[in-house]
């Protein structure tokens, strides 16, 4: 077979194709270049009490004063103070409903200030992770393990997930829109019907890029390399 009867079969295969799709030609990255925005918030320093640790700090549940931007997530009356190896720090906020596990989300830099060499990891992942005490004005709890980092992420709901094509737990690259633009690498991409679109950094993360509420993220095609 000659090299014209070659493209002629090729050419015919690529007609074919064309046509099953209405007419348009196949683009496998065009959904990884989606504009979407994506709203970006600061997530300070908080503690996530579990029950028991709740009454032993309080006396009884936690009281609700504002809603957070995830449904069913809120930001309690109560506070408390973080007592690491080195340092103190007070007027911590304290994040409802309450959960199975205590658990502490700083930054490198708080992590610095206490004392504490607290790891990078998802919300709930604090297997093996550094202690803490905590104090109220009535007691004290320690915690054998709980603090950490939380690692960057978004939340989306699945038709989020869908239209951006990502999916639960994958890592994705995603450019801050800000005064001093960043490109933040390996974002957790987390997927469930009861959330509400937004990316979640922290007070380190957002100081470098000159953060403000006007801030929002794009996440950058999967072919994307630094």
């Amino acid at each position: 077979m000659n090299e014209k009867a070659i493209n002629d079969i090729l050419e015919e295969v690529v007609r074919n194709v064309i046509d099953q799709l209405g007419g348009k030609t196949p683009n496998a990255s065009a959904c990884e270049k989606t504009s979407d925005v994506i709203p970006v918030e600061l997530s300070g320093r908080h503690v996530h009490l579990s029950e028991d640790d709740a009454k032993a700090l309080f006396g009884g549940p936690l009281t609700l004063t504002r809603e957070l931007s995830q449904p069913g997530q809120f930001l309690c009356k109560e506070r408390v103070r973080l007592i690491g190896p080195k340092g103190v720090m007070d007027n911590v906020a304290v994040l409802g409903p309450s959960r199975s596990h205590s658990q502490v989300e700083i930054s490198k830099t708080d992590a610095r200030i206490l004392g504490i060499n607290a790891p990078v990891r998802q919300s709930g992942d604090v297997a093996g992770t550094p202690g803490i005490i905590l104090a109220s004005e009535m007691n004290i709890v320690g915690l054998e393990e709980g603090v950490i980092v939380a690692a960057r992420h978004i939340h989306m709901s699945p038709e989020d997930a869908k239209k951006m094509c990502v999916s639960d737990n994958e890592k994705v690259s995603v450019r801050l829109e800000s005064e001093r633009p960043v490109i933040l690498e390996d974002v957790v991409v987390r997927v469930n019907d009861a959330f509400n679109l937004s990316m979640h950094i922290d007070p380190d993360e957002g100081n470098s890029a000159g953060w403000d509420k006007s801030v929002s993220g794009k996440i950058l095609s999967k072919g994307w390399r630094s």
